[in-house]
């Protein structure tokens, strides 16, 4: 099969398109014909080495097709069922061999562009909202990167459960894009105090929560932002990991919660099935509006990789196979 991989980490030069070795349905798998995968910053963390991988490895955590052979002991699936998947390594090729529990339906009416994009942004989105922080009626978010297409969502989700968002966007057509998503407030960071419009926009009560997939560039002033026992939590490091700091940095800042989850903790099977069925649910009946910037052939994965490190993007970003 065809599939873009890596034989050592590195840049974008790393990344190789040709043959690989096609997986099979092993036991408790299902084996996906993939049409679309998903583009993620997971990938380019796998890419660089920073998330270390066995080698030589395919890379894509996130895709949709249908489904072409199911491994022993897995129900619930027939060949040809259109299905999309996310937090199984191997998206960037032709098949993958995905363990069942992480595999669901997509349903009638969503194509396998829309359920590619969906699957891992938007049920980190869910995660982060309904149980990392659970925003209820009259919480305040900051979401970083609100533009972008995890910020996108998670400004959304926090809108569909009562809450407020300030987010943040490096340009006035970024934070446009954020205002359209359900933004409230939208901080240039570029150009504006973080801290200072925070603090100015809650009458200097600061938030109850801070969504950051930045990472470093972000992290310290994000501290400043919160309420006494407000919760940080990191998901990403779009800028870089953030630095090691001194845990009693939390209690002077107010006695701060911070934690840095992902979703593969926020996974059991019946987590899978809750949260791809919110978000799929929500998009096909408009609740959620899903926006996917750029499509890429499968070969073209180094160009993808090189606008999503670049930040100049917003939405999703999302290769054919």
């Amino acid at each position: 099969m065809k599939a873009v991989f890596i034989e050592q980490p590195g840049g974008r030069d790393a990344l190789r398109y040709g043959d690989f070795a096609q997986p099979e349905a092993g036991p408790g798998q299902v084996l996906v014909k993939i049409s679309v995968s998903g583009v993620n910053f997971i990938d380019t963390y796998h890419r660089s080495g920073l998330y270390k991988l066995p080698l030589p490895a395919v890379l894509g955590t996130e895709g949709a097709g249908t489904v072409a052979a199911i491994g022993e002991g897995v129900t619930g699936f027939r060949v040809g069922d259109p299905v999309a998947y996310a937090m199984a390594r191997g998206s960037y090729a032709e098949y993958a061999a995905v363990p069942a529990h992480l595999v669901v339906r997509v349903p009638a009416g969503l194509n396998a562009q829309q359920a590619a994009a969906a699957m891992l942004q938007g049920m980190t989105a869910h995660y982060l909202t309904h149980s990392t922080f659970a925003i209820e009626p009259g919480h305040t978010a900051l979401v970083h990167a609100a533009a972008g297409g995890t910020g996108r969502l998670i400004s959304q989700m926090v809108k569909l459960r009562g809450g407020k968002v300030i987010g943040t966007a490096g340009t006035r057509e970024k934070a446009e894009v954020a205002r359209k998503a359900g933004a409230d407030e939208v901080i240039l960071y570029r150009e504006q105090d973080l801290v200072g419009e925070v603090k100015r926009l809650t009458d200097g009560k600061g938030v109850e929560v801070v969504y950051d997939g930045v990472g470093e560039a972000t992290f310290m002033q994000s501290l400043d932002c919160l309420k006494p026992r407000g919760m940080m939590a990191t998901f990403g490091n779009a800028s870089g990991p953030v630095k090691a700091f001194d845990p009693l940095l939390l209690s002077a800042k107010g006695s701060l919660f911070l934690t840095r989850p992902t979703l593969a903790n926020y996974s059991s099977p019946d987590e899978v099935k809750w949260r791809s069925s919110d978000v799929l649910g929500w998009i096909l009946n408009k609740k959620l509006d899903l926006l996917i910037e750029r499509v890429y052939p499968l070969a073209d994965a180094a160009q993808a990789h090189a606008d999503l490190e670049g930040r100049k993007t917003t939405g999703k970003l999302i290769l054919t196979v």
